[in-house]
């Protein structure tokens, strides 16, 4: 896995077509404890505030790829490229741009809790974005922003 370099996301984001998959040469085993949560997921269930979001609500066209190999993972969406080393720090957390506008630095802690993918954004105390699989959706909890369920597709 240490050959392959870190993966960021272009400037501007990169654009229609979501690049080729970055750790498709890693041939190291998942950690110890490590949920599986490869795959290209879409959503099929949204909430906002509890309630079944908007049709015209911009994350319904949501897709996004994850990637694992050891304790590496990247998520790739939106036009980012969020690939990180899942080991609690900043350091080799995400360290890339906002999905908002292709500028705006992020730095990311990740941990795995329970099964759970659990991203904490620096300076943000108490923000937390989560990732686990529920049977055969992912659920993904965007803060107290929005809830999505996804398939694999």
């Amino acid at each position: 896995m240490v050959d392959i370099p870190t993966a960021h996301t272009p400037p501007g984001g990169y654009g229609e077509q979501m690049p080729e998959p970055i750790l498709a040469g890693c041939t190291e085993p998942l950690a110890d404890g490590v949920p599986d949560l490869r795959g290209m997921w879409r959503v099929v269930d949204l909430l906002v505030a509890g309630d079944r979001a908007p049709e015209d609500h911009r994350m319904w066209q949501h897709v996004e790829r994850i990637e694992q190999c050891g304790n590496r993972l990247v998520v790739t969406s939106g036009g980012v490229v969020h690939d990180m080393v899942v080991d609690g720090t900043y350091e080799h957390g995400v360290n890339d741009l906002m999905a908002s506008d292709f500028t705006t630095p992020i730095s990311v802690a990740a941990t795995f809790e329970d099964g759970v993918l659990v991203l904490r954004p620096k300076g943000l105390a108490g923000v937390e974005v989560r990732r686990h699989r529920e049977g055969d959706e992912l659920v993904w909890q965007y803060h107290v922003l929005f809830t999505a369920r996804l398939v694999r597709v």
